[in-house]
């Protein structure tokens, strides 16, 4: 397989092909790719389709040999996605009502990928939902109309075949595995009552034929993630609001369930939203970055057991290359884009970089190349993007010119095992340097402190780093304990020496004490012993020039008591 990996970007200007790593150069295709109406790309599972919208006219091309094989007219399409075998392209736009057409045109079409034959058409209005679900082998066809899901068998579009419609269904999942077929679906609740996610065997849909159930309370919407063997899936439920106002990113929980009817609520150890959650493309495990600021991030295995902290820090994404040995942690957004490239067998950190402003980042088939991208219309100034190396070193820039806006940029897909899983190596690689500006890292000083020595410090000093849970590694409570502790005996220390200096030697009470043997006596005498030392302090303090308070003078009034209580003990 060559290891010269495509990647197309959309722009104002239209869609530009570029060779990957190590060639960087535009690849010589169609000029009719140069269009200012683009909408929409996209390249087929397998890399043999790559479909896009050119104002009002669909096409597809094989990327062999960039060919059209296909030229769609008269579409208005806002959204593609083909089926997990590229063998359909689907699209949708939006749906129009006119006088002349009042009950609308269907928006919902399929065609064959290799040759744009118009298959089926349907109407779907809402755009939310509007992707139809397959099966791993496209032998089941789905999709949701109003809170029903309906399923279709074979590629006969016309006949329907089952359908789930018991529950108002507002979202629903197949997991990518063949011969025997799940769906997964969120049945919101209503009047107090919990919202569940639940598993079926298709097509047995009825309440009780369901192999596994989840409540949950809090969840306005589910997102589902599957694993890549499709055996176990990840429920992510969120609120809009968090009603104890500790977020203002609503609440989050996570939710394990397996095909095998067992369920689980994954706990996470730090209070916080849920920021990303993503499988190991090796099956075996999972990460989820949460809580609040530094947030964590933390692998779990399939018991939903932590058996890997990164540690905290400011990330909230979480990327794993194709082939699962590297995953990659940024911080994105409103964070500063920092990325750490770990190598995901043998926890260690073996990379990183700082891309800010990123709003979208992708790793290469390859597994050893990703790219990030500055896109509109989330950010308008400074769009472009950048190939990097897993080590973290930038290969190749491309920012657009003045007036031009980036929209959208993507690898070139392929089949699942072309590429082996990348050696991972600790050799420098030759890079670049960024043609963009560098914020200092330099902290402000006020001109009053700019000619003192300077503190040191970190805004991280709570951050936790990266272990094994129960390992010896001390915990952010632990830290901060112990730096007090440091801060309280060097203040000490200082505090000692400066009353030497003024002070000189130790006052204490000519007075001596003999020890009894009996511990209520002597702990009494030790007592009178200290007092009577403080006074004498304080008469040293009075010769000196002092001015005492009146507390202090009648402490030294009360010395002859002392005295005869002493005497009294001793006899």
């Amino acid at each position: 397989m060559t290891s010269i990996i495509p990647f197309a970007a959309r722009s104002s200007a239209g869609i530009t092909l570029t060779a990957g790593p190590p060639v960087f150069e535009n690849l010589e295709t169609i000029k009719s790719l140069q269009s200012k109406t683009c909408r929409t790309m996209l390249f087929s599972p397998d890399g043999n389709y790559f479909a896009f919208v050119d104002g009002s006219v669909l096409k597809i091309m094989q990327t062999d040999n960039w060919n059209d094989v296909a030229i769609i007219e008269n579409t208005k399409a806002y959204h593609l996605a083909f089926s997990p075998k590229s063998t359909f392209l689907i699209s949708w736009e939006q749906f129009i009502v006119t006088k002349e057409d009042p009950q609308g045109k269907p928006n919902l079409h399929i065609y064959k990928s290799v040759n744009g034959e118009l298959v089926k058409s349907f109407v779907h209005k809402k755009q939310g939902n509007w992707e139809p679900q397959w099966s791993a082998d496209e032998k089941l066809f789905s999709k949701i109309v109003n809170t029903d899901v309906v399923f279709y068998e074979d590629l006969n579009f016309d006949r329907i075949v089952a359908r789930i419609d018991c529950y108002k269904i507002v979202a629903y999942s197949l997991p990518p595995n063949v011969g025997t077929y799940f769906v997964l679906c969120h049945i919101p609740g209503v009047s107090g009552q919990p919202s569940f996610g639940k598993l079926f065997k298709y097509p047995n849909f009825e309440a009780q034929q369901s192999i596994a159930s989840k409540s949950f309370f809090q969840a306005d919407k589910v997102e589902f993630y599957w694993n890549s063997k499709g055996n176990n899936a990840l429920l992510l439920t969120t609120t809009e609001v968090d009603k104890t106002g500790g977020s203002y990113y609503g609440k989050q929980g996570l939710h394990f369930m397996s095909l095998n009817g067992q369920t689980a609520m994954v706990t996470m150890s730090k209070e916080g939203p849920i920021y990303s959650v993503a499988w190991s493309p090796k099956n075996h495990e999972f990460c989820v970055i949460y809580g609040f600021v530094p947030a964590k991030a933390t692998i779990f295995n399939l018991k939903c057991e932590p058996i890997f902290e990164f540690g905290t820090g400011s990330r909230n994404s979480i990327y794993y290359n194709p082939q699962g040995n590297l995953v990659l942690l940024g911080g994105f957004g409103n964070l500063r884009g920092h990325v750490e490239i770990w190598d995901a067998m043998n926890k260690k950190l073996i990379g990183s970089c700082d891309a800010a402003d990123s709003t979208l980042l992708e790793w290469a088939p390859d597994g050893i190349h990703f790219l990030t991208a500055t896109t509109a219309p989330r950010l308008r100034i400074g769009n472009g993007y950048k190939i990097w190396h897993y080590s973290g070193v930038l290969l190749h820039e491309k920012m657009m010119v003045q007036q031009e806006e980036l929209y959208d940029v993507c690898w070139k897909k392929y089949p699942k095992y072309a590429f082996k899983d990348p050696a991972i190596s600790s050799e420098k690689i030759q890079g670049i340097a960024s043609s963009q500006p560098v914020a200092s890292k330099q902290a402000y000083r006020p001109p009053s402190a700019r000619n003192r020595p300077s503190v040191n410090f970190t805004l991280d000093d709570d951050q936790e780093r990266s272990h094994k849970p129960g390992s010896d590694s001390q915990s952010k409570a632990s830290l901060k304990q112990k730096k007090k502790r440091e801060a309280k005996k060097a203040k000490k220390l200082e505090e000692g020496d400066d009353s030497k200096e003024i002070s000189g030697p130790t006052v204490v009470s000519a007075v001596q004490i003999n020890l009894t043997g009996d511990p209520e006596k002597d702990k009494k005498l030790k007592n009178i012993k200290k007092k009577l030392d403080a006074i004498e302090k304080l008469k040293e303090q009075q010769t000196q020039g002092k001015a005492l308070e009146v507390n202090q003078i009648a402490k030294i009034k009360g010395e002859a008591d002392l005295i005869k209580e002493l005497e009294h003990l001793q006899m």
